[in-house]
């Protein structure tokens, strides 16, 4: 009993020094944003005494804005192409019987463990036959290819625990294959779904290597590639660094936000067999 006692207290304190540990770089990150240059110097950790916007108002008149936007539009059209391929492919792997069905399932699968570096050249000599560098085709093509293994493994899994007896009703009642996945599999999905874009979504936005490398015209540019000469050329301004890093993070925390209620169950789906 008094090992019990000792050990809550215990695991609480390091849960609250993890926390405060992954919260620190957030709390200088926005804070330092609201500074002046002088008073930053001073005194990071401190709150700001008159918080001021200029540092926001001079990362914008960059091309922040620009990279921003070229984000959203990669990070939306990648995502949704990719959990919509996932989702019917999953379904296909899963409850269409044909030769062969568990050894697909098994090298989609095995994919996961392929890096993306080793697939670097010959992507990008492809890429320069087909004339597509500097295009957005290339890098969501790559993307949805490598995001499409572990999006097909998640829904594979929950698709096998959702119950038989929903799909023989289905049957029963005249419905095709297509209808009962688009009336009965996919209102079902919603916590996998949304785990998959929230997953994807990070993964996406703050990807570099491949950006940098097929991305190279300066107005195709994704903010995090961008940011990495923004934050040269303002070295010495780290107020206006510090609000360019706030802006780019706030689309992961306000997806997180969200879709946290359905992260959870996302996460554990497919964990109990149906029937």
């Amino acid at each position: 009993m008094s090992t019990t006692r000792l050990g809550a207290p215990l695991r609480h304190l390091i849960l609250l020094i993890l926390t405060v540990a992954a919260l620190a770089p957030a709390y200088l990150m926005v804070t330092g944003s609201l500074k002046s240059q002088d008073e930053f110097l001073q005194s990071p950790w401190s709150l700001p005494t008159s918080p001021r916007l200029g540092a926001f108002r001079a990362a914008l008149g960059d091309q922040l804005a620009q990279w921003f936007l070229n984000s959203v539009v990669l990070t939306v059209t990648a995502v949704l192409i990719t959990v919509t391929i996932a989702a019917m492919a999953a379904w296909g792997l899963v409850h269409w019987p044909f030769r062969g069905r568990d050894t697909v399932l098994a090298l989609t699968v095995s994919l996961m463990v392929v890096p993306p570096v080793v697939l670097l050249l010959p992507l990008f000599q492809l890429g320069a036959k087909l004339g597509w560098i500097s295009t957005y085709r290339i890098v969501i093509i790559i993307y949805v290819g490598l995001m499409l293994p572990f999006s097909i493994y998640l829904l594979a899994n929950f698709f096998r625990a959702i119950p038989t007896s929903l799909f023989e009703a289905a049957a029963i009642d005249g419905a095709s294959a297509w209808r009962t996945f688009w009336r009965i599999v996919l209102p079902l999905s919603g916590p996998p779904v949304a785990t998959l874009v929230v997953v994807n979504l990070l993964w996406v936005w703050n990807e570099l290597l491949l950006a940098l490398v097929f991305l190279q015209s300066d107005s195709k540019k994704t903010l995090m590639v961008g940011l990495t000469g923004f934050q040269s050329r303002y070295s010495l301004d780290i107020p206006t660094v510090m609000a360019g890093m706030s802006l780019a993070v706030l689309p992961l925390v306000l997806a997180y936000l969200f879709g946290q209620r359905y992260f959870i169950q996302g996460l554990t789906a497919g964990a109990v067999k149906g029937e």
